[in-house]
């Protein structure tokens, strides 16, 4: 459903929000430990989602990444958005360009229930509200 570049992304950005809710910053080396990702890969992914303002960070020894208030309450839909686009939100479950409620295709109208349904939990879940999980060891994010 997503590509695996989205997937990192979406992963780093509920590890940092659970690392930096205490005003801490969370380097490189330490988040690609903790997803389970390539140094290089994630260091791209971030630096991307930085310029776009869902992630801080800070350069330097004592720098590294963080959520703010602002981004913590980031939801996950803006994070896919910012990496895959609006493809999974609007788009035709068969990828045909020519999809639409008076010219569908032979899945439109079950995929739009389930496209509905997705959009709402993606745009429900927060940065903040899914680290908590974490926190308490309900959920995880790594193998």
């Amino acid at each position: 459903m997503f590509s695996k570049t989205c997937e990192y992304a979406i992963r780093a950005m509920i590890y940092i929000a659970q690392k930096s809710k205490d005003g801490n910053r969370v380097g490189i080396k330490e988040i690609a430990s903790g997803i389970d990702s390539p140094e290089h890969f994630i260091a791209k992914i971030l630096q991307d989602l930085g310029k776009k303002g869902l992630v801080q960070s800070v350069k330097g020894p004592n720098g590294g990444f963080y959520h703010d208030d602002q981004t913590l309450g980031c939801s996950l839909a803006k994070v896919v958005k910012a990496i895959d686009g609006d493809k999974l939100f609007i788009g035709c479950g068969l990828g045909l360009k020519e999809c639409s409620e008076s010219h569908p295709c032979p899945i439109h109208h079950q995929f739009k229930k389930v496209r509905n349904e997705m959009t709402a939990i993606l745009e429900n879940a927060k940065m903040g509200e899914l680290s908590e999980g974490l926190e308490k060891r309900l959920v995880f994010l790594k193998k």
